[in-house]
């Protein structure tokens, strides 16, 4: 009976839950609004297969069961269903891989962009590098140590501030170039539609173009050491201009 009531509360809270919690983001990227794309593509075709093979399954067994007086009819092969079983799947298959492949690729492409930067990771923070503007800075995490040791308020920011956020331009194709300098790490904003190891010794490449301006939040996504928790990642999409004036103070302050 407490398992019955625990189900009941838990799909009760469910129902409150927004459908995108249940869901990956759509993000705010060119790329990422590819990906979703896909997913929910590749999802309704699933869907679409596991309805059409329930369906069978249910009709085969309420109006072919026994106490109807239905027996099993042997037989050991069909060259027919042979052949659609195996034809069906492949041309499922083919369809599904083609524009993940064509999205594979674009990822890949990195060629013509208008901004390098370089991501490192340490433990435990991240590193920030601009080679065009010279610049570089490292950004750590901006909480108090009373918060993280439960001796002050949080609020839902927590663990997302950092108190040198990464800035790009929005509009603007931008190379990311990620390593680390310590042990594995991984730069994951789920609103960038990407997630890129960062391992110490090779430099992993990858781009992104952001529709708008706005903050994302993001975090180390392997698990790095004891404080793996405390390197978050906040970057800032900006217009060209904010971008160019952040620039220009960070080349002062070195």
């Amino acid at each position: 009976m407490k398992i019955v009531m625990m189900a009941i509360f838990f799909i009760a809270g469910s129902a409150h839950a927004s459908i995108e919690s249940w869901n990956m983001p759509p993000g705010v990227t060119e790329m990422s609004h590819a990906i979703y794309g896909l997913h929910m593509t590749v999802f309704w075709i699933c869907v679409g297969i596991g309805c059409v093979v329930f369906t069978l399954m249910l009709w085969a067994i309420i109006f072919h069961r026994k106490s109807l007086g239905h027996n099993a009819v042997p037989f050991h092969e069909s060259l027919v269903l042979e052949i659609i079983w195996t034809t069906v799947p492949i041309i499922i298959l083919i369809a599904m891989a083609w524009p993940a492949t064509q999205i594979l690729i674009k990822i890949e492409d990195t060629r013509d962009s208008d901004l390098t930067i370089k991501i490192v990771g340490y433990q435990w923070f991240w590193g920030y590098e601009y080679p065009e503007y010279h610049v570089s800075y490292f950004s750590n995490l901006s909480d108090s140590d009373d918060q993280v040791k439960n001796k002050a308020p949080k609020d839902e920011l927590y663990l997302k501030r950092v108190d040198q956020p990464l800035v790009v331009p929005v509009g603007k194709k931008i190379r990311l170039l990620t390593t680390a300098a310590d042990v594995q790490h991984s730069f994951w904003v789920p609103d960038l539609g990407f997630k890129k190891d960062a391992i110490p010794g090779f430099i992993n490449e990858s781009w992104t173009k952001i529709d708008k301006p706005g903050v994302y939040y993001g975090r180390c996504a392997e698990l790095c050491g004891y404080k793996h928790a405390y390197m978050p990642i906040e970057l800032h999409a900006v217009s060209q201009e904010d971008f160019d004036a952040f620039i220009k103070k960070q080349q002062e302050q070195h």
